[in-house]
Parts: C-alpha cells; sequence; structure tokens
C-alpha cells in the first residue's frame, strides 16, 4: 500500500475522531485528542486493510519552545510509532495533553504491552501521567528524584545533588552545588594564527 493509499484508508476509517491526518515527507502523522486516542490506537491494530499490530515507540515531548520559539498551543503530547509488518508499512500516532500543568493522556498497555517502560520512561521525564497504566512509577531517575529532567524548563544542573559522606557513611542528598556560568568561546583573530 502507498502511503498515499494508507493515508487515504486512515481518513475514511478514522473520520472526525483524528484531528488531522498530515502526510509530510512520505510519512504520515494522525493527530488526536486523548477522548479519542485508544479508539484510533484499537482501529489501527485491528482492522485488516491497516494492521499495525506493533507498537515500536512511544516517547513524550514538550513543545514548549520547539524550534527554539515560543509556542502557542498545548505543550506536552505522546508520539507512538506504530508497524505493520504484514502490510510493510508505519504510522506515528500523536496525542495532546489537555492540561500543561498536569498532563495525561489514557494508556495503551491493554493495547500494545510493548507500551508499559516507554509510558513509565515518558512519565519519569516529562511528568506525563497515563491514565490506567498498570504501573505508573519511575523507572529511569531515584524514587525520591524531584521533577522531570526533560522538561524543557528544568534547570540544567537539577535540583539537588548526591554525594557519599565519610563522616555519616552513606550517601547524602544536598541543594546543587555547582555555580553557573557563563562559558564564552575562545576567538582566534586571523592575524594571530599560526604565531605570527
Amino acid at each position: 500500500m502507498h502511503v498515499m493509499d494508507l493515508q487515504a484508508a486512515c481518513t475514511s476509517l478514522l473520520g472526525d475522531k483524528a484531528s488531522q491526518i498530515i502526510l509530510a515527507l512520505d510519512e504520515l502523522t494522525i493527530e488526536c485528542q486523548p477522548e479519542n486516542y485508544l479508539d484510533i490506537m484499537k482501529t489501527l491494530r485491528d482492522n485488516e486493510e491497516l494492521g499495525f499490530e506493533s507498537l515500536i515507540d512511544l516517547c513524550g515531548v514538550d513543545y514548549s519552545t520547539y524550534r527554539n520559539k515560543a509556542w502557542q498551543g498545548k505543550r506536552f503530547a505522546v508520539v507512538s510509532q506504530l508497524l505493520s509488518v504484514k502490510n510493510n508499512h508505519r504510522v506515528r500516532v500523536r496525542v495532546w495533553a489537555d492540561d500543561n500543568d498536569l498532563p495525561v493522556v489514557p494508556s495503551v498497555v491493554e493495547l500494545y504491552n510493548s507500551a508499559n517502560w516507554y509510558e513509565r520512561e515518558a512519565f519519569d521525564m516529562y511528568g506525563i501521567v497515563f491514565a490506567e497504566h498498570p504501573d505508573l512509577r519511575r523507572i529511569l531517575t531515584d524514587y525520591g528524584f524531584v521533577g522531570h529532567p526533560f522538561r524543557k524548563d528544568f534547570p540544567v544542573s537539577g535540583y539537588v545533588e548526591m554525594r557519599y559522606d565519610e563522616d555519616e557513611k552513606r550517601v547524602i542528598y544536598q541543594p546543587v552545588t555547582i555555580e553557573p556560568r557563563e562559558i564564552t568561546p575562545r576567538v582566534v583573530r586571523e592575524e594571530q594564527y599560526g604565531g605570527k
């Protein structure tokens, strides 16, 4: 199936449930709202013509400074990459979280069990909550970690640091002691190049 035929099939089958179906650079992206996300994913998986049986990736995205510009619109999205081995095609699904302060989208673990750890990672790194996830907890950061490090407003140095304390004979957490500094590149002038 050609990508334009895939676009036509998705447009026909998904109807108004999809906010947009975008074809760019021979890649198809289906955008939707959280209330339609599960229906769309189920249709993409179960429809014989489409047959997207594999979720090969899922990630969170913070669009707050997309392309280094102020972003107008919803801040957080979850992007899934689906693969149909049988039909040899791929599709991207992007669902936008309604609330920028507490982004929530439905979990697709019941439809694609490979989404489990991907959703946990998006929760840990971006703070995106996946409703009905069977075990939503941090997967990469420590249990006491404060914040979500892939959010664009998270400080590069973080909020706390850990070190081993010789006196207490244990690892302790303390406020960050790294002082911010400005890194100015060394400029080499052409007239001084080569030691002349």
